[in-house]
């Protein structure tokens, strides 16, 4: 039976810049089937969760340009249960909107908040970490967050040291944060054996994060505690907060700082889908080690590359290796496979130059 007390606020209002030029400001990463599966990552992350927490609880923070796309994807969600963002503000925001809202609808909430756009292929192993965390944080007055377990020196992934000695229930208190280390500072996290990649995946009570919010950033505490979701004018309302909130990610704010933060390892077959070549690490390949994703694409003495499609052209390539290909509606895009983290930086050159006609 599902418990009445457990939540989950979904992360969904960003871009996804990195996998431009397929993701784009008008419809971005969480609403694209990436993974040739027949559903949308942010599809597949309400059905995750719908499994073990009641979908009355649901609630999903977009960008207010998305609501009606949130509404196409997860038809049978209620409208009251997305709240939208006038703004981008970063995660710190997000999170103190769906939290002043759900302590106006129960205090005694437990709440899990994860992003709208990540892959995770063993959803029981995924699921009963969930509600071990889920647990450890109705008891505690603690922030926890699952950790990954490692399986290479990773450069795009933030880092959390945890202390050894476990509590009784598996779950480590934490040390540092480190966010995208030098691949030799990786190596040497992974050669500790005291590090796990940060999935910013948490998991706290209402009152355990509201008073974080109170003590570490007052700023947006009294923002948002001010805010009456019942009103007919809260829309408005949200305009002025969120035009005087800055913008700030809930790990610099918050994470980082408490003295009380806990992080449960977890292998739950996890990727962030932050990038190309993360998409590559996780699809099927064929025998060359290519993965072809799209209707019509041949390839032929190729190998290791990825080649992504959403339309019908035949698409050949040939003699090549390591290598990113993405044929969108009017961008092709061509780079190293391992040049993928410089992609940011193209994305808001190319925005500066066209104006914002190819974002």
């Amino acid at each position: 039976m599902k418990n009445k007390n457990h939540y989950v606020i979904i992360m969904a209002g960003g871009i996804g810049s990195r996998f431009w030029p397929v993701s784009k400001k008008n419809f971005p990463k969480q609403f694209m089937d990436i993974l040739g599966t027949g559903q949308s990552l942010i599809t597949q992350t309400y059905m995750r969760f719908a499994e073990f927490i009641p979908e009355e609880n649901i609630y999903i923070v977009t960008n207010k340009d998305y609501v009606e796309l949130v509404q196409t994807h997860i038809p049978t969600i209620q409208r009251n249960q997305i709240l939208e963002e006038p703004l981008a503000r970063n995660t710190a925001p997000c999170i103190a909107l769906a939290t002043f809202k759900l302590k106006q609808i129960n205090p005694n909430a437990i709440c899990i908040i994860a992003p709208s756009d990540h892959l995770i292929t063993q959803e029981k192993q995924f699921i009963d970490t969930s509600l071990k965390a889920l647990d450890f944080a109705e008891e505690n007055d603690a922030l926890v967050t699952l950790g990954i377990q490692p399986s290479r020196p990773d450069t795009g992934y933030g880092y959390i040291q945890f202390n050894p000695k476990a509590t009784s229930n598996g779950i480590h208190e934490v040390k540092t944060f480190t966010e995208k280390p030098t691949e030799e500072i990786a190596k040497s996290f992974i050669e500790s054996g005291e590090f796990l990649w940060n999935a910013g995946i948490f998991v706290w009570s209402l009152n355990a994060i509201t008073n974080r919010f109170e003590q570490l950033l007052p700023e947006i505490y009294q923002l948002f505690s001010e805010l009456d979701f019942n009103s007919t004018n809260i829309l408005n309302e949200l305009e002025i907060t969120y035009g005087q909130c800055p913008s700030i990610s809930i790990d610099y704010g918050i994470m980082e700082k408490d003295k009380n933060v806990f992080v449960l390892p977890s292998n739950f077959g996890w990727s962030d889908l932050g990038t190309w070549k993360s998409l590559w690490d996780v699809s099927k390949k064929d025998s060359s080690n290519n993965s072809l994703i799209g209707n019509n694409i041949r390839a032929y003495q190729s190998k290791e590359n990825l080649v992504f499609s959403n339309n019908d052209k035949l698409l050949v390539i040939s003699g090549l290796e390591n290598v990113v290909i993405v044929d969108s509606d009017d961008v092709l895009l061509i780079m190293n496979k391992d040049k993928e983290q410089e992609l940011r930086n193209i994305v808001n050159e190319i925005k500066d130059k066209f104006k914002g006609k190819y974002n």
